[in-house]
């Protein structure tokens, strides 16, 4: 399998890829510890669901927390 990988990649390719789907991986686990940071609310442990069966879900939250933020600062 790691073969087929470097074959289809190279070596480069190999390297970009991995660190990509790294950051995925970071960002993936903010994003559940940012919901899990939350206060007590009635949809939190929905969220927490959400965000570990549908990986998308704290991506999206993380952008809108960080606007959220951004037009809290201006303020």
């Amino acid at each position: 399998m790691l073969q087929t990988f470097y074959n289809n990649f190279g070596f480069f390719g190999s390297i970009c890829l991995a660190f990509l789907v790294f950051l995925i991986f970071i960002f993936w686990i903010a994003g559940i510890a940012g919901i899990a940071q939350l206060p007590e609310e009635q949809n939190k442990n929905l969220k927490l669901v959400v965000s570990a069966l549908f990986p998308p879900f704290p991506f999206f939250w993380l952008l809108y927390d960080m606007y959220r933020q951004k037009r809290l600062m201006k303020e």
